[in-house]
This record gives structure tokens, sequence and C-alpha cells, in this order.
């Protein structure tokens, strides 16, 4: 396939997904609004580059990370609605995987 006949928003939408960690964060997140130590505990990510995708994910407007003015500062992230229309494919990946991915 040559470059002029590439669909620029999917090549678009592949870049963003295809950061490292960025789907499994997103299907982190599919569970509800969650707090960065929650979501480092359960993938095998360094702090450094957890916060990086988070950025890069909020920055494409898929990822919502909100600061909550407690003692001591609380901040949670969740999927907006954006984020949220990637749940039939996360969940198709998902499916994939489990059968075919050994």
């Amino acid at each position: 396939m040559n470059e002029s006949t590439l669909c620029p928003r999917m090549e678009k939408a592949s870049q963003i997904l295809s950061k490292r960690w960025a789907v499994l964060i997103i299907y982190q997140l599919l569970s509800g609004r969650q707090r960065f130590c929650t979501i480092e505990a359960a993938l095998p990510i360094s702090g450094r580059l957890l916060s990086e995708r988070l950025k890069d994910l909020e920055q494409e407007g898929i990822v919502l990370r909100e600061v909550f003015p407690e003692t001591p500062v609380r901040i949670e992230y969740s999927l907006t609605e954006k984020g949220r229309a990637l749940e039939p494919v996360i969940r198709g990946i998902e499916a994939w995987s489990i059968d075919w991915v050994k």
C-alpha cells in the first residue's frame, strides 16, 4: 500500500493505539476511574512510562485526569467519551486474543 492510499485518520488511530502500553492502559480504565498507583500496580510498567502514556492519552482526549484539592492531593484517571468509544475495539482484541494467542 503506498502512502497516498492510506487513510490519514486510520493512520493516526494506529499511531495512538500502537504506542507501547496504550491499549492496556485503556483496557485497565474500562473498569472505571482509578488512581495512578492502582494502574501502576495492575500493569508491569514503570511509573515514568505510565505517566508519559497517560499524558499522551490525555492529550488525545482519550483519558481524563482529575485533580481533587484534598490533603494530600488526589488525582484520578478515567476514560472520556472518546476513550469509552474504544471499548468494542478493546473487547474485540481481548476476544481474539483468547481464541488465537497462545
